[in-house]
């Protein structure tokens, strides 16, 4: 599923949104069954949860432009764009490098 995060669309919707989908689907299941215990299943459902909130906002809507309303000149997300496009560069899965959500090297960052 994720292949297709690699590959042009010619969509607004992607095989690697099921990931999403099925993410969310857990996260409100344990939040769910443990609605009134607060225990472990409930915070791991919010986890997953609040992760998933980060990931839509940085990387499909700040760095791939889902949405054309975020943009910033800010060295650090600069730096987050940077890095997610050398993770793009290499295809095929032995090669690719991680590109990190939220951390990135101190190299990628413009200092001016």
């Amino acid at each position: 599923m994720h292949k297709s995060h690699h590959q042009k669309s010619k969509s607004f919707f992607e095989w690697n949104d099921l990931f999403a989908l099925l993410f969310a689907a857990l996260s409100l299941y344990l939040m769910y069954i443990d609605r009134n215990g607060f225990g472990y299943p409930f915070f791991i459902g919010l986890g997953i949860s609040l992760y998933g909130m980060v990931y839509f906002v940085v990387h499909d809507w700040f760095v791939h432009r889902r949405f054309k309303t975020f943009k910033s000149n800010n060295a650090y997300l600069q730096a987050v764009r940077k890095a997610h496009k050398i993770h793009h560069k290499n295809r095929s899965r032995e090669k690719g490098k991680a590109f990190g959500l939220l951390f990135v090297r101190k190299n990628l960052i413009k200092s001016d």
